[in-house]
């Protein structure tokens, strides 16, 4: 007995040696991963919806991993999956901020089960390919002598025998265990429904707020719609609801020309490609109203972009020319208008000849960064602005007939993905089922119809969005991936 009291003692205190050696800060924590901020975070990747949503959604759940970490006493970890596009590294730069290209990026999936600060950030950096020599000088001031880190940082590891005669747990058996469970849905609910109800409830007056300003001042203005780019919190789109009416009350001679408009809180103000107003969310009264003062230039701009639509489509044999927003960048008005127009003068030069309406019933959009042509599996064509005029011709005209049987069944996948959403909502009595954008309608059916085949009392009275991942938003939406287990 004596032995093994001594021995816990020793442990007790090494341990808090190692503790004390390996201690970081969040503040040092947050420096540390400053070069993985810079080569994940959203703004850059305004060219690329998908991944910058996949990126911000990862972002919310690593902070909240990070956030846990500091809480004095929190033991209740799990393993925590994370996907990140990373953008590639310019070879010859030495400024961290300017060092990651914006035309490159790769896909990188780690899972997060360290309990402490250092462990994570490392874990992070190595995953992503990133140097962590920074890392070590944060933590020079915490380890005095050099041999002592190398001695004090020396994992401990017990003979088996010594956890079952203490009683205490063995934090490699707990970690081994912990990586072959596998998340399952109905796990994952039974952990965070609880969570999920209390956020929903708290929200539901905020909930019923944007509702009431949201219609009222729709049918002030008279608009078609009031949307937000972003998946911003409840509160957040209130506040900007709030500023809009007020702008309204003071001005509403500015205003007068947004009937049948769609307005939408982003990034940035001006009117977007797609004809919608847009109104950026960190500019204050004055850009706004110079924006509304703008909107009679901007629709005759929306008219001669017509016209460029219009003349792109005769000289390719009628194919129609389409923005979509969930699969494009979000452009401003000017910005897609310069793209058209520098796409058709290079059609005019290179005088392709197509048959005329040969291509009718055909859809094609265009994108900046792209250098082949592609064929969506909705249909539509992705043309690069660059791209040889002889080679899009020749790709075009091969895949029509492709192209026609893939538009042919986006109609019934829409048709088909619209009726599970119902089914499904009625059957778990569900306030609202959506998805992200970045989820596809196929992979949006496929969960579906295996969400029907199971039993899911706790979903009664939820919002459910169907991800890429599992989290609970801060307003009580469940996210779960479409590919749940």
């Amino acid at each position: 007995t004596f032995y093994y009291f001594v021995r816990l003692c020793l442990e007790k205190i090494l341990l808090q040696c190692i503790i004390q050696s390996r201690t970081l800060s969040g503040a040092d924590a947050i420096n540390a991963l400053r070069p993985f901020y810079f080569a994940v975070h959203p703004d850059f990747f305004g060219q690329h919806p998908k991944e910058r949503e996949v990126n911000e959604n990862s972002l919310k759940r690593l902070n909240g991993y990070l956030e846990n970490l500091q809480k004095p006493g929190f033991r209740s970890f799990k393993p925590t999956q994370l996907t990140f596009y990373v953008r590639e590294r310019e070879p010859n730069s030495s400024n961290v901020q300017e060092s990651f290209s914006t035309s490159g990026f790769r896909a990188v999936s780690f899972t997060l089960h360290t309990r402490d600060l250092l462990s994570t950030v490392l874990d992070i950096l190595n995953s992503c390919s990133l140097s962590t020599e920074h890392v070590q000088s944060l933590n020079v001031n915490s380890q005095p002598h050099k041999e002592a880190k190398s001695t004090l940082n020396r994992p401990i590891k017990w003979d088996k025998t010594y956890y079952s005669f203490t009683g205490f747990k063995d934090p490699e058996e707990d970690l081994e265990q912990a990586q072959r469970v596998e998340t399952t849905l109905t796990s994952w609910l039974d952990d965070n429904e609880a969570s999920a109800v209390k956020k929903l409830k708290k929200s539901l007056p905020l909930r019923k707020e944007l509702e009431r300003l949201k219609f009222e001042l729709s049918h002030q203005l008279q608009l078609s719609d009031i949307r937000w780019q972003r998946s911003w919190g409840i509160a957040h789109r209130c506040s900007q609801l709030h500023s809009l009416g007020r702008l309204v009350q003071q001005r509403p001679e500015v205003v007068k020309n947004v009937k049948g408009r769609t307005v939408v809180f982003t990034d940035r103000s001006g009117m977007s490609a797609a004809g919608h107003i847009m109104l950026g969310t960190m500019d204050v009264h004055h850009h706004w109203t110079k924006i509304f003062e703008r909107l009679p230039n901007y629709y005759k701009l929306q008219k001669r972009l017509l016209v460029l639509e219009d003349r792109i489509s005769q000289l390719l044999g009628g194919i129609q020319v389409i923005y979509i927003e969930e699969l494009q960048p979000l452009l401003t008005l000017e910005e897609y208008y310069e793209t058209l127009d520098s796409f058709c003068n290079k059609l005019l030069d290179s005088r392709l000849r197509f048959h005329p309406h040969s291509l009718r019933g055909l859809q094609m959009i265009l994108e900046s960064d792209r250098y082949t042509p592609s064929l969506h599996e909705f249909g539509h064509f992705t043309i690069p602005t660059v791209c040889d005029p002889a080679t899009l011709q020749w790709f075009i005209v091969a895949k029509a007939q492709e192209a026609r049987e893939n538009l042919k069944r986006k109609e019934e996948m829409m048709i088909t993905e619209k009726e599970l959403i119902g089914t499904s909502t009625e059957k778990f009595s569900l306030d609202r089922l959506y998805k992200e954008p970045s989820v596809s309608s196929a992979q949006m059916i496929d969960c579906c119809k295996r969400l029907l085949e199971e039993s899911l009392p706790y979903l009664q009275g939820m919002h459910l969005c169907i991800s890429h991942f599992y989290s609970v938003l801060q307003d009580g939406d469940l996210c779960i991936p479409w590919n749940w287990k």
